[in-house]
């Protein structure tokens, strides 16, 4: 049986991951599944006459089987959800894994050992730095790296408060080892692989960021703790990410919800995104 289902990407995401979604589309029709790639602006989405509705280019559409959405948008899960669409992340990951607090709250609950956090809103100030500096300040929905600010003085602390485009935030100690991180992919409840990332002219690891990145082989332990997170959520495809404290423990950082492939192809011969495509077959089965 084959299926029909949409990718959804901004337009300027889109244009940045061209190879990513012609490869997803390839991968896709090599298992009898149609994907369409469709411009979120473009995308209308809303309730009329008390009925939810979907418009591409103010015209109506026949709704997909599926939607791998690739937008931080928890709304279009749960617009498409109430049309029967399957989405791809699920709802709750989606809306728990794009805030930074709710992620440490909820993974926390689990025992994983992770940094020293303090969960903070501009609107109301803390009358002092919570933890010595030096430490880190991470808008609570922030990505790829690019709200993430090192603070190692008092009007650094000041100017970057003044600065922070996002209501919620979080500040972190970074007694750990910067410029390196653990990057796990993940797809339903299998460990597909991991990454190691560094930048030796930056404290944050991020690849896009000039970081490098080879391939790390997970202990027993290590796929142990992994797993935990694994079986507590109902993840379809994600980067789990960990610091390394300097005595060299995975400690956990966040979950990207929108992850890419680049660097596990890059490291590896895994086909990420043929083994995405099975999941999903098996989801809609």
């Amino acid at each position: 049986m084959g299926y029909n289902g949409w990718i959804i990407y901004t337009k300027k995401d889109a244009a940045e991951n061209k190879a990513y979604i012609d490869w997803f589309i390839k991968e896709a029709a090599l298992q009898n599944v149609s994907l369409t790639l469709i411009v979120r602006e473009y995308l209308n989405l809303g309730i009329i006459n008390n009925q939810r509705i979907v418009q591409y280019r103010n015209t109506s559409v026949q709704l997909p089987d599926f939607a791998v959405i690739r937008t931080i948008e928890p709304v279009i899960q749960m617009n498409l959800i109430g049309l029967g669409v399957k989405v791809f992340n699920k709802l709750n990951v989606a809306m728990l894994t794009n805030h930074k607090a709710w992620t440490y709250q909820e993974v926390s609950s689990l025992n994983i050992p992770m940094v020293d956090t303090i969960f903070c809103t501009k609107n109301i100030e803390q009358c002092y730095p919570p933890f010595p500096f030096p430490f880190v300040v991470k808008e609570a929905t922030g990505r790829s790296g690019k709200q993430v600010f090192y603070i190692s003085n008092e009007q650094e602390w000041e100017n970057c408060r003044n600065s922070l485009q996002s209501t919620d935030y979080i500040v972190q100690t970074c007694n750990v080892k910067l410029g390196c991180d653990v990057r796990v992919f993940v797809i339903g409840k299998e460990i597909i692989g991991a990454v190691l990332r560094k930048n030796e002219h930056d404290f944050r690891a991020n690849y896009k960021l000039g970081g490098t990145a080879t391939w790390y082989p997970l202990n027993y332990k290590e796929r142990i703790l992994i797993q935990k997170i694994i079986d507590h959520f109902d993840f379809d495809l994600v980067g789990i990410d960990f610091l390394i404290g300097n005595n060299g423990q995975l400690l956990f950082n966040e979950i990207e919800d929108v992850v890419g492939s680049r660097i596990l192809s890059a490291v590896s011969d895994i086909n990420l995104l043929k083994t995405y495509v099975t999941h999903i077959k098996n989801q809609l089965a």
